[in-house]
């Protein structure tokens, strides 16, 4: 691939957006052969230093690399944090996912929408803020590893990075986002006994019993449904992900392995999901009093939210009425690393161009009109929320 220079580039958004998705930056993990984040990483960090940011790059795993740049100093203001993260799901399937092409107003390639677009958004508004004198401090973040397990983030916190607001640049199709659902893997595990298929009075079929757990989460599914409710993000949701079980045709099965997705609400904990399971797991055993089965928590992230009548909040949607938009407030369906940055006292929101939607997808785009218009609001936004000063209700 020859390589692609922003040769004469200042700040256009778009021509970021294009030469951030001409740069392969899979994640490594989620796809064999990945390039990971670290020439996006130079090409960000190159842009950040020409425009004036003290800026370091930050190896967290061989390959895999954070951004961060600063303008200006907190004393005696307040820090904004604009954030993004550098790394894609894997191409595997996608159509041409490194051309950058634009056609009929929108721009392609994998990482469009999520989220190079974002984050070439967040750079168009510090290469904007870099010619104004301002208050406080503004950083750009932009990290590693969102798409698999966000070692980027959350090396980011566990340095003790906070600020008195962020925005995470993820595709909102322009609304603000200031809440997001979290999730709880679960694992369930149901044992039998193995035998030859032609002796079923040897066997005791594994995959068969796990049915009736697959029958209980179902209702325990249309239970969450009708009985739970965000303002924002809509009711809670758990479905079955994957099931493996079996070794031949001609064998009883004797382990039959199911991991479970329970989408969370903000308030919910991982504890409170496994004690519904658990009940999940008590009716089942009522269709079938032999079913031998366990089950054990995986991988939690949290669901966050700031209150929609922050100042962080107001101010982001009056900075989209401004800039020609409705300022309108929505959920983000999906987890994302504004969960780190609440957790550990940075209120974070959601806004940025792009639908997530088309995330991930084989023909992944962006509006550029969308680009174009999140980062005015962006730019107007950051100088606005920076020039209060310390008092956060200002």
């Amino acid at each position: 691939m020859a390589r692609f220079e922003p040769v004469g580039l200042r700040a256009d958004p778009v021509e970021m957006t294009r030469i951030l998705v001409r740069t392969p930056s899979v994640n490594p993990a989620l796809e064999e052969g990945g390039a990971g984040e670290s020439e996006v990483a130079e090409i960000t960090a190159r842009w950040l230093r020409g425009w004036g940011y003290r800026t370091e790059v930050t190896e967290i795993a061989p390959g895999r690399c954070n951004v961060v740049g600063r303008r200006g100093s907190r004393r005696g203001g307040r820090s904004l944090l604009l954030n993004g993260h550098l790394d894609t799901v894997g191409v595997a399937g996608a159509v041409d996912p490194f051309s950058g092409r634009i056609r009929d107003g929108k721009l392609y390639g994998r990482g469009a929408a999520d989220m190079k677009s974002g984050v070439a958004c967040a750079l168009a508004a510090a290469a904007e803020l870099a010619g104004r004198e301002i208050p406080g401090e503004l950083v750009v973040a932009l990290t590693c590893d969102e798409e698999h397990a966000s070692v980027g983030m959350a090396a980011l916190v566990e340095g003790g990075f906070r600020a008195n607001g962020a925005v995470v640049c993820e595709p909102t199709e322009l609304a603000v986002m200031p809440a997001h659902k979290g999730f709880l893997w679960i694992d369930a595990t149901v044992r039998g006994r193995a035998a030859h298929g032609s002796r079923p009075e040897l066997g005791v079929d594994a995959i068969a019993q796990m049915g009736h757990l697959l029958i209980a989460l179902d209702e325990e599914g249309r239970r969450l449904g009708e009985g739970t409710r965000h303002e924002l993000l809509g009711p809670a949701s758990v479905h079955a992900g994957t099931i493996r079980g079996g070794s031949a045709p001609s064998v009883y099965p004797d382990r039959c392995d199911l991991v479970v997705e329970r989408r969370t609400l903000p308030g919910e904990t991982a504890a409170g999901a496994m004690r519904e399971m658990e009940a999940v797991l008590g009716r089942a055993r009522e269709r079938c009093p032999e079913l031998n089965a366990e089950i054990a928590p995986g991988l939690y992230r949290a669901a966050t939210e700031v209150p929609v009548g922050s100042p962080l909040v107001r101010g982001l949607m009056a900075a989209c009425v401004r800039g020609g938009l409705r300022g309108e407030v929505g959920g983000m369906s999906a987890w994302v690393d504004a969960c780190f940055l609440n957790e550990t006292g940075t209120p974070a929101i959601c806004f940025g161009p792009g639908s997530i939607a088309q995330a991930h997808t084989d023909d992944e785009w962006v509006s550029v009109a969308e680009i174009e218009a999140a980062a005015r609001v962006l730019a107007d936004f950051a100088a606005d929320f920076l020039e209060c000063g310390p008092d956060p209700d200002r």
